[in-house]
C-alpha cells in the first residue's frame, strides 16, 4: 500500500489534485447556480455581494503582502551552505511593533466604513408602499400570510410558495411557532432568524420576475435540509390575478355529484384532515394557534399548510417534490409521506397514517389527489 501511494503521489498527480479542487471551487460559486449570492435579483442582495467582494479582495490584499514577506524573507535570509553561526536576534523592535499595530487598525477600518453604510441601508423600516407579509416558520414548512390582501375579513394564507409583484419594496415580519429557523432567500435578502416569541422584521425588493429559492438556515430538527420554500416574482398584473384566484377559492363551494373530485372532497372532510388543513380560505391566528397549543398536549393535531389554493402551487412537502399536473408525486406523498420526506408530522400524527384500519385505499387516494389538484 505504501509503495503504491508513493507511487500515485508525484508532482504530475498533485498538479491534477489541485486543478481539480480550483475547478470545484470555481463551479461552486457559479452565478448560475439557483441559490448563488453573486446573482443578486434586487438591492439588498446587491450591497450584500459587493460588501462581500470589498471584504474578499481587502483580504485578498493582505495575503499577498503577507505572503509576499514571508517567501521574501525564507528566500533573502535563508541559511547558506557552510553559514552555521546563529542570526543576531532583535527583540523590541519598535518601528515593528508600532507598524503591525496600526495596520490591521487601517485594515479594519477601511472595511468597517461601507459595512456600517450598508449595514443601515439594508436595515431600515419599509416605506408606507411597501407589501407586507407576515412569515411563520414551523417544523417543517413556511407560511405566508398578506394581512392586507383583505376580502371581507378573508385575507389570504398560503405555504411554501411567497408570490410578490416585482419592483415593489417588501415588508416582510418573521416569527416561529416552535424552534428558531432561519429565513434565507440567497438572490434577494440575507439570512434573519425566525424566533419563537419574539418578532424580527427585515425588507427587500425583486427586480425582476422569475422564481427564486429560499431555505431554513437553521438547524431546527430532522427535515431542517428539506425545509425549503419558493419566491415567485411576478407582475403587478399578474400578483393580483393571484390574490383575486385565492378570494374565489376561498368561497367556491365544494363539489357535489358523482364525480372523482367530490369523492376527494368527501375524502378530505371524512378522514381527518380538516383537523389540521383548511381548504376555504384562511383560518385566524387564533385557531392556528389552538392547533398548536393541542400539539403540545400531546393531541394528533398540528398546524398544517392551508390548501385552499393547493392547485396552483409547483412545488409540495415544503418545495421537496414537484406538484406535477398527474398528481404522481402528490399520490406517493398522500400514500406515505414518511417514504417521500423523512420528518414531516403528517406521517406522525394523521389518523390514516397512525390507525392501519383507518388506513387510505387507493381509490381514496386517487380521488384526494384530483380533489386538491382541482383547487386552482
Amino acid at each position: 500500500m505504501v509503495e503504491v501511494i508513493s507511487k500515485l503521489y508525484t508532482p504530475k498527480f498533485v498538479v491534477i489534485l489541485l486543478a481539480i479542487g480550483v475547478l470545484a471551487l470555481l463551479l461552486g460559486c457559479t452565478p448560475s447556480h439557483p441559490q448563488s449570492t453573486f446573482d443578486p435579483a434586487g438591492p439588498v442582495a446587491e450591497k450584500q455581494r459587493d460588501l462581500f467582494l470589498i471584504i474578499f479582495w481587502v483580504a485578498v490584499f493582505v495575503f499577498v503582502l503577507v505572503e509576499g514577506v514571508l517567501l521574501f524573507a525564507l528566500i533573502r535570509f535563508r541559511r547558506k551552505r557552510g553559514q552555521d553561526e546563529i542570526p543576531v536576534q532583535t527583540h523590541g523592535n519598535m518601528p515593528l511593533e508600532i507598524g503591525w499595530t496600526i495596520a490591521p487598525i487601517i485594515v479594519l477600518a477601511v472595511i468597517a466604513v461601507p459595512t456600517i453604510i450598508y449595514i443601515f441601508d439594508i436595515d431600515r423600516s419599509p416605506g408606507p408602499d411597501a407589501l407586507t407579509v407576515n412569515v411563520i416558520g414551523h417544523q417543517w414548512w413556511w407560511e405566508f400570510e398578506y394581512p392586507e390582501q383583505d376580502l371581507v375579513n378573508k385575507h389570504v394564507i398560503t405555504a411554501n410558495e411567497m408570490h410578490i409583484p416585482v419592483n415593489r419594496q417588501i415588508g416582510v415580519t418573521l416569527r416561529s411557532d416552535d424552534v428558531t429557523h432561519s429565513f434565507w432567500i440567497p438572490k434577494l435578502a440575507g439570512k434573519l432568524d425566525v424566533i419563537a416569541q419574539n418578532e424580527n422584521r427585515m425588507q427587500f425588493t425583486a427586480t425582476r420576475t422569475g422564481t427564486f429559492f429560499g431555505l431554513c438556515a437553521e438547524l431546527c430538527g430532522e427535515a431542517h435540509a428539506n425545509m425549503k420554500f419558493r419566491v415567485i416574482v411576478e407582475t403587478q398584473e399578474e400578483f393580483d390575478a393571484w390574490i383575486s384566484n385565492y378570494h374565489e377559492l376561498a368561497e367556491r363551494p365544494p363539489p357535489t355529484g358523482d364525480t372523482e373530485e367530490a369523492l376527494g372532497y368527501t375524502v378530505f372532510a371524512s378522514k381527518g384532515c380538516l383537523l389540521c388543513h383548511t381548504n376555504s380560505g384562511p383560518a385566524s391566528l387564533e385557531v392556528r394557534q389552538s392547533l398548536m397549543d393541542a400539539f403540545y398536549r400531546g393531541e394528533l393535531r398540528y398546524p398544517a399548510p392551508n390548501l385552499t389554493n393547493f392547485g396552483t402551487r409547483t412545488t409540495l412537502a415544503s418545495g421537496f417534490k414537484d406538484n406535477d399536473p398527474d398528481g404522481n408525486n402528490l399520490r406517493a406523498w398522500l400514500r406515505d409521506p414518511n417514504d417521500v420526506k423523512r420528518g414531516n408530522r403528517m406521517g406522525e400524527l394523521a389518523n390514516v397514517y397512525v390507525d392501519p384500519d383507518s388506513k387510505l385505499t387507493e381509490v381514496e387516494i386517487s380521488a384526494l389527489a384530483v380533489y386538491l389538484l382541482s383547487l386552482k
